[in-house]
């Protein structure tokens, strides 16, 4: 395609709020609106002022944008009032933001029965509304509702909508698969369709909702036909099944259609940072098979595969994961050959030369331990410390001699009924004996704390160190009670750095106590710690 501009729309702050189990406070709205702008994002609608206490005051005091024009989005005017007496379009033109978003009917059946108005009136609220908000602000959109159902419908009518919205002053019309339920097909011939019927390519946008999960090919099939506004949300976020995924309809059109959506390389490479933050802020884990920016999305597991894309990456890699800002994972599981562990080799910084023996102990160490449940393709930093061990390059900072956890369900003063868990640990550090008493709310965390109690005084690095998610996963289920289990830890430091680790015992606590020993001991060497009292801690 050619380079034309099209125009990035994001609806984070206000479809994606609707997301089931997504809560903004005006805080974090400002916080995303401004990683929005940083990135590079055209317009950024903050949400509808006048419908919440979050909204208004998220207006009340708006971010401050280098590039970005902020949206307050509202509807048209009611039927039976006059633009400038309507109560929703007066707190619209009232918030502290350049361009007012209206969304309005464009079928005939919802006009009658969602709002009980007739058609024509449904086209003069359109025009009047965007007609009021062009004198108000800087710029007007109309959301055009139901669009694709109700050109299906009746192409007059949706078409004599958009046109009403553009002739009134809209700067775009913007179509929108509200059910989503409209195919890519479909999508392309309807806005074809538009386009030939004269009304321009760069004042349409398109906005699709995810129902069938083909929000992002729908709003890039629109591009194709000449729309030149594309909106969306981070990580798909928005009710139901979400809005078309900005993360990867960004790259898409960049690098796949050529197209200019006013990024530069240095802010494409923020995709992944950003991608990341936001589910950061959400405190929900990232969806690692997310397209171009999951910790999965370029990573190798199958030897095949592997040695492939040590000859050339595009063997199996549709672009440079760098473009991104995200990173190849050679992955190693008892799917593994050499190729696979020479390239983590090297990606942990042992140069390793391929006919080295214990390159194949290595190999066969992953595929043993894998049989009895470990699972290295997720935990990178367990691999990196068990290759090192293996090549004897691991020093030991602790060795724990002893724990022992015991856990108390009582009722306290308050009538209530608690669960404590206390652990006593016992362990050497160099030259010196000690122990260490904790109570948590849990097993693993009154372990953890006990170990903190000893281990942060000799090692102050260990300060930062935070646990960011705990899994178990039964292995043996047949088992019942007695059963393998496997405990995966996501931990990271106070630089941002996150590293996964893996325990599998029948034993929950010990395995987790494997997981935590891994975590603490990567977090130490990867640091570059020396042990204390080094003359006596021998190497594994």
């Amino acid at each position: 395609m050619s380079s034309a501009r099209v125009y990035l729309f994001d609806s984070t702050l206000r479809d994606g709020a609707q997301t089931h189990g997504v809560d903004f406070s005006a805080p974090d709205k400002a916080a995303i609106a401004q990683a929005l702008d940083t990135l590079g994002i055209d317009y950024i609608e903050g949400g509808w002022p006048g419908a919440n206490p979050t909204d208004d005051a998220f207006f009340a005091d708006p971010p401050a944008l280098a590039r970005g024009r902020l949206c307050a989005f509202g509807m048209t005017r009611r039927s039976g009032r006059s633009a400038d007496n309507d109560p929703g379009l007066r707190a619209l033109q009232q918030a502290e933001a350049p361009v007012a978003v209206l969304v309005g009917k464009s079928w005939d059946f919802q006009c009658q029965v969602a709002l009980g108005v007739e058609p024509d009136e449904n086209v003069r609220m359109i025009a009047d509304s965007i007609a009021f908000m062009a004198r108000e602000k800087a710029e007007a959109m109309y959301d055009a509702e139901h669009f694709f159902d109700g050109y299906k419908a009746n192409p007059a009518y949706a078409t004599d909508c958009v046109k009403a919205a553009l002739d009134a002053g809209a700067r775009w019309a913007v179509l929108c698969d509200t059910n989503g339920g409209t195919l890519p097909h479909e999508v392309e011939e309807i806005v074809s369709a538009l386009v030939a019927a004269g009304i321009p390519g760069d004042h349409l946008g398109i906005h699709c909702h995810n129902d069938t999960e083909n929000a992002v090919a729908n709003s890039l099939a629109a591009v194709r036909a000449g729309v030149r506004q594309v909106q969306g949300t981070l990580n798909g976020l928005g009710e139901r099944c979400g809005n078309a995924n900005l993360v990867s309809l960004i790259p898409s059109l960049v690098l796949k259609m050529g197209l200019d959506v006013g990024l530069s390389g240095d802010q494409l490479t923020k995709l992944t940072e950003t991608s990341r933050a936001l589910d950061e802020r959400l405190n929900r884990a990232p969806n690692t098979r997310a397209p171009y920016v999951g910790a999965s999305a370029f990573a190798h597991k199958g030897g095949l595969h592997v040695s492939a894309v040590e000859k050339d990456p595009r063997c199996y890699e549709h672009i440079d994961p760098a473009l991104v800002g995200n990173r190849r994972q050679i992955l190693v599981s008892d799917q593994a050959g050499r190729s696979n562990v020479l390239a983590r080799l090297r990606d942990i910084g042992l140069e390793v030369d391929p006919d080295e023996p214990k390159v194949a102990r290595v190999v066969e160490e992953v595929k043993l331990r894998e049989f009895k449940g470990y699972a290295y393709d997720g935990a990178g930093a367990s691999f990196a410390l068990l290759a090192r061990r293996l090549l004897h390059r691991v020093p030991e900072y602790f060795r724990l001699t002893s724990f022992r956890v015991i856990d108390e369900r009582r009722w306290n003063a308050k009538g209530e009924l608690i669960t404590l868990s206390e652990a006593t640990i016992k362990a050497d550090i160099g030259r010196e004996h000690h122990m260490a008493v904790a109570e948590g709310n849990g097993p693993v965390n009154a372990l953890d704390a006990a170990l903190r109690k000893v281990l942060v005084p000799a090692y102050p690095r260990l300060a930062g160190l935070r646990l960011v998610d705990y899994k178990v996963r039964i292995l043996t289920p047949e088992a019942a009670t007695a059963a393998v289990t496997r405990v995966m830890i996501e931990s990271a430091d106070s630089t941002g750095e996150r590293w996964t680790t893996v325990g599998v015992s029948p034993n929950v606590i010990d395995a987790s106590y494997n997981a935590l020993h891994d975590s603490i001991t990567y977090a130490l060497f990867n640091a570059g710690v020396a042990p204390v009292d080094a003359a006596t801690a021998a190497a594994e």
